[in-house]
Formats: structure tokens, C-alpha cells, sequence
């Protein structure tokens, strides 16, 4: 071997030593990609060439001299596979960009991408040494090209892992915060803050749905005709994420009004509310991640939102409650706390009222040593309005009916007073009596109530004489009474609907039927044992169902 050749081997031998030393010095990978085009242009002489790498099995330029941008941007996508040097579309672009010589970069039969090369400034061809000095130059910078890769795709995912432990400290201290506040105004201003900061948002707006209604806590929008949009496009029905490239037909006031991105606020999979967000500062766009993370905090803050809500309702609900019980108990100390004995009449009562306040009636009003009045009262509804009616009734009776007035005129006063003092459609079964203890009479009035029961030897007469229900217009018509002597065993039974409405688990009524049949087998016992009788029955009927209304009852037995 001539010592021109040997000088020129240990030459390109110190090159590549060199060369191998100074890619491998470095990760970046610009840095390397420059350095490898550099030595191959300069080792040829050539002005141009290009080194493209393999992205998930496609080739794609990364680095390039002396090859304009138009002319790049018409490289093909080519497989990197075994023959991509050789396919077509490579061979039709090296002719246009005047690359004479194309090789792979190959590490341990992977290919991790091709260099190509322009003609040389000597204009001769290259020879097979000169394209086995490539490859060489190629083997020794494929392990540097692609531990550069690998390193940059760790730093990227520990780029991303750092963000996502970063974002998820954020939601960990914006629930803590969000839990401090008590108003939905608050915890909307905090959201928007923290995706400001976030994301460099401008425009902005956070919409919640509550009973129907739609509320705008926060809008950088025109916050009418953003009502007009919401309400127009159905947006309560939205579950999913919309971004600017779904915005269609059906959300076009959306994207009319400068939003890029709709987020919904969700509980248990139900849509609360949405956060409408417009084109970031930097024009960039709503990555998945980014949306991940707007929906954790929207999350956040709609759980906080309905969480003071449902809060404020159980407050609210305690103190409807205590009322309740506070009226409930003024209401059973306007029912007789005692009964009054006669030489003549066994009497016993029962109220059981329902869950809430309601309606029913009953008094037992002595009127002289000899005489006294029975009455019950079934008020419509329940509630308040029908608690205040049934004091309103107790005092109008209370009065009434020591003014010496006949059953029948005095029936209209009340009517006419009730008239008087109600206007919401609300109307009052009544019935009353006047009994005498020395003679044995009773003398009544009916105005619209369930009949009461007489019992006479195993028969049963209903006291249905009388006149309309209060309530619903002043007298016009005289009510009507009716006396009737009573014997021996007789037995008087009045009751509200409570009882003969009852009903048992699969919605079937006691029925007045069942309660006739069964105060007949009850007529022979005290008016207590009635009562208790009428009370096991009606309990046993409706057994595993709630008590949905009062039930009363008045029993009178004659000695």
C-alpha cells in the first residue's frame, strides 16, 4: 500500500474519530443532525443534502442545507421500510432537488432514517468508497441520533409528567379553596382565575342551570344575547367537550360569539352548567390534556356550587321543619285537650295528623249544664293555608255557637265569614250538632262533610241533611237540619276522609264500605274501645305505606 493511501486512511480514520466524538458529546439533536449534513457535505464537497428520520414508521425531513423550504415541504412520505430507498416517489424527488446519493441510517437492522446528497463542486460521481465512507459516517451517528431521540422523548413525557403532577397539585389546592367559600359567585371567580393563569384566556364565561333557570356567574361575552345562544341551542343537553372544529350548525351562536371551546360541569352525569372559554392568547389550541384539566376544575367548582346549594335546602328544609312541628303543636292545642262527661253520652276522639300540618277538625263545646255542641271539619289541602283556615273555623265556632242562634242560620254565618276570608279556592267540609243530654236529641246540619254514622240496632243512618260546603259562595240556599231521637246503645260515629281514604301498599282504599261493615261488628263496645278498633283497622290496612292525611274521629255512645 502506497504511502499516499496509508496517509489518506489514518487521515479519514482521525476524521471519524473526531466526528464520532463530537456528536456523541451532545443530546441535542439539531446539534447532531447539523454536525452529521456538515461532515458529509464537507467530506464530498457537495452544497446540498438533506437528513430525514423515521417518526412511527414514516420518514420525515428534519434538518437540511442548500434545499429550499418549498422544495422540502414536497418530500414524500415514505415507509421505512427495507426499500425506501429505492421507491419511486424518493427517486422522482432527489431528481428535482439534484441529490445524487442517498443511504440509510441504520442501527442494529432498524432504520432510523436517510441522508441524501447534492452533486459535488468537482461535478464527479460518487464512487463506491465514497458511499462505504458514508455508511461508516452514517453507523457511527445512528447510536447518537437515536439515544438523542429517546432522550428527547423522556424529556418530553417527563415535561408532561411534570405538568400533570403540576396541574394536579393546582386542582388539589383549588379544592381546598373552593370548599372555603359559601357563594357560587366566589367559587365561579376562582375558576376563572385559575384557568386565566392557565391557559392566557381572554374571553370567558361560566353558565350554571339551576330549577330550570339559567344563570350567568361570570361572562366576558354579551351576556344577553349568551342567554339567547344557551337557551336557543339546547346546550343543558351537552355531555361531551365541544371544540371550535365540532362547533356545527346546531351550536353556530357559539362560535358567532368568539367561543373555541365548551366544557359541561357535571354531577353524578348530569349536566350543571358549562364553561365557554375563547381563543387563547397565544393562538394556541385546547390540547387533551388541557381539556382534562379544565373539566377536574369545572368539576371542582360545580361539585362546590351544588354542594352550598343542597346545604342552603337542608338549612332551609330544618327550619321549614321546626316550623312545622311548631305548628303543628299550636294546632293540636286547638283541638280539645279534654273531653266533657254526660250522664247521657260516652264520647271519645282520636286525631292521628300526618307528616305535616293539615286540616282536620274537631270540638266538643259544652254550651250549659245540659247542652252542647259536637262538630268536625275536613279543610281542602294542606299545609299552612289549610292550618290557618281550620283556627280560623275553631274561633268562628267557639263564638258562634253560644249566640243562641238556630243551627241552620248560624251554619250561614260561618259559610258567609269563610267566603269572606278566602280567596285561593280553598273549601271546608263541616258538620255540627246540637245535643241534648235530658232529652236525648240531636240536632244537626251537614254542609258537605263525609255523613256521619248512626248505628241503631245493627243498621246504620247516614246524617246527610244540610246545605253546600263552606268555602265556595256566600249563602244563597238556607241549610237544612234535621232531629232525631236517639235510644239506648245508639251509637254516633263522625269522621274525616283520612279514614275512609286510607290506603294500603298496592293503592286500594278502605273504603266506606269496609268502615260501615266494620263500625256495625264495633256497636256493642264503649266509644273508646270504637275508637281504638277503628284505629287498629285503619293502621293494619295501610301497614309499610306513609299516613298521607289526618284522620279523626268522633265517637259518641248513648247510655
Amino acid at each position: 500500500m502506497s504511502d499516499t493511501k496509508n496517509l489518506k486512511l489514518k487521515r479519514n480514520l482521525t476524521a471519524l474519530v473526531d466526528f464520532s466524538r463530537i456528536i456523541n458529546s451532545s443530546i441535542d439533536l439539531q446539534f447532531i443532525l447539523n454536525n452529521v449534513l456538515l461532515t458529509c457535505l464537507g467530506k464530498f464537497l457537495a452544497t446540498r443534502g438533506l437528513i430525514a428520520l423515521n417518526e412511527n414508521g414514516v420518514i420525515r425531513v428534519k434538518h437540511s442545507k442548500g434545499i429550499s423550504d418549498k422544495l422540502i415541504e414536497k418530500f414524500p412520505l415514505l415507509d421505512a421500510g427495507d426499500n425506501c430507498l429505492n421507491s419511486d416517489s424518493l427517486k422522482k424527488f432527489r431528481n428535482s432537488a439534484k441529490l445524487k446519493a442517498a443511504e440509510k441510517i441504520s442501527s442494529s437492522d432498524d432504520c432510523v432514517g436517510i441522508v441524501c446528497l447534492g452533486e459535488k463542486l468537482n461535478k464527479t460521481e460518487y464512487t463506491q468508497d465514497d458511499l462505504e465512507f458514508l455508511k461508516t459516517i452514517l453507523n457511527i451517528s445512528a447510536t447518537a441520533i437515536q439515544n438523542s431521540v429517546r432522550i428527547n422523548e423522556l424529556q418530553k413525557v417527563n415535561r408532561e409528567l411534570d405538568s400533570r403532577i403540576q396541574r394536579l397539585n393546582s386542582l388539589f389546592e383549588l379544592s381546598k379553596e373552593f370548599g372555603l367559600f359559601s357563594e357560587s359567585t366566589k367559587v365561579s371567580k376562582l375558576l376563572v382565575f385559575s384557568l386565566i393563569g392557565q391557559f392566557l384566556i381572554q374571553k370567558f364565561a361560566v353558565v350554571v342551570f339551576e330549577d330550570g333557570k339559567i344563570d350567568i356567574l361570570e361572562s366576558k361575552f354579551d351576556k344577553d344575547e349568551l342567554i339567547k345562544v344557551v337557551e336557543e341551542s339546547g346546550s343543558r343537553e351537552i355531555t361531551e367537550t365541544i371544540n371550535v372544529e365540532e362547533l356545527d350548525e346546531k351550536y353556530e351562536g357559539f362560535k358567532r360569539l368568539g367561543i373555541n371551546l365548551i366544557v359541561p360541569m357535571q354531577v353524578q352525569g348530569k349536566t350543571k352548567g358549562l364553561i365557554l372559554l375563547g381563543e387563547r392568547i397565544n393562538k394556541q389550541p385546547y390540547s387533551e390534556t388541557d381539556i382534562e384539566f379544565i373539566y377536574s376544575v369545572g368539576s371542582l367548582a360545580i361539585i362546590s356550587i351544588e354542594n352550598k346549594r343542597l346545604f342552603q335546602e337542608e338549612l332551609e328544609k330544618r327550619k321549614l321543619e321546626e316550623e312545622l312541628d311548631l305548628a303543628r303543636e299550636i294546632q293540636q292545642n286547638l283541638l280539645p285537650q279534654t273531653l266533657p262527661a254526660y250522664s247521657s253520652y260516652d264520647i271519645a276522639a282520636l286525631n292521628m295528623s300526618s307528616k305535616q300540618v293539615g286540616g282536620d277538625y274537631y270540638d266538643v263545646i259544652p254550651l250549659d249544664e245540659n247542652k252542647f255542641c259536637v262538630a268536625i271539619a275536613d279543610v281542602s289541602g294542606k299545609g299552612f293555608p289549610a292550618s290557618l283556615l281550620m283556627a280560623n273555623i275553631q274561633a268562628f265556632l267557639q263564638i258562634i255557637c253560644r249566640q243562641k242562634v238556630n243551627l241552620p242560620d248560624a251554619t250561614a254565618l260561618i259559610n258567609d265569614l269563610i267566603c269572606a276570608n278566602t280567596s285561593d279556592g280553598r273549601f271546608i267540609t263541616f258538620f255540627w250538632a246540637l245535643m241534648d243530654n235530658a232529652a236525648r236529641k240531636i240536632t244537626y246540619v251537614n254542609a258537605g262533610h263525609n255523613p256521619p254514622l248512626l248505628i241503631r240496632d245493627g243498621k246504620i243512618t247516614k246524617l246527610k241533611k244540610g246545605g253546600m260546603i263552606f268555602g265556595v259562595m256566600e249563602t244563597s240556599v238556607p241549610y237544612i237540619s234535621e232531629t232525631i231521637s236517639l235510644k239506648k246503645d245508639d251509637v254516633l260515629i263522625l269522621f274525616t276522609d283520612g279514614v275512609s281514604e286510607a290506603m294500603n301498599v298496592t293503592g286500594e282504599e278502605f273504603s266506606d264500605e269496609r268502615l260501615e261493615k266494620l263500625v256495625i261488628d264495633l256497636s256493642s263496645k264503649n266509644a273508646d274501645e270504637i275508637v281504638e278498633g277503628i284505629k287498629n283497622e285503619v293502621q293494619q290496612f295501610s301497614k309499610g305505606t306513609d299516613q298521607s292525611d289526618d284522620i279523626t274521629l268522633v265517637v259518641l255512645k248513648v247510655k
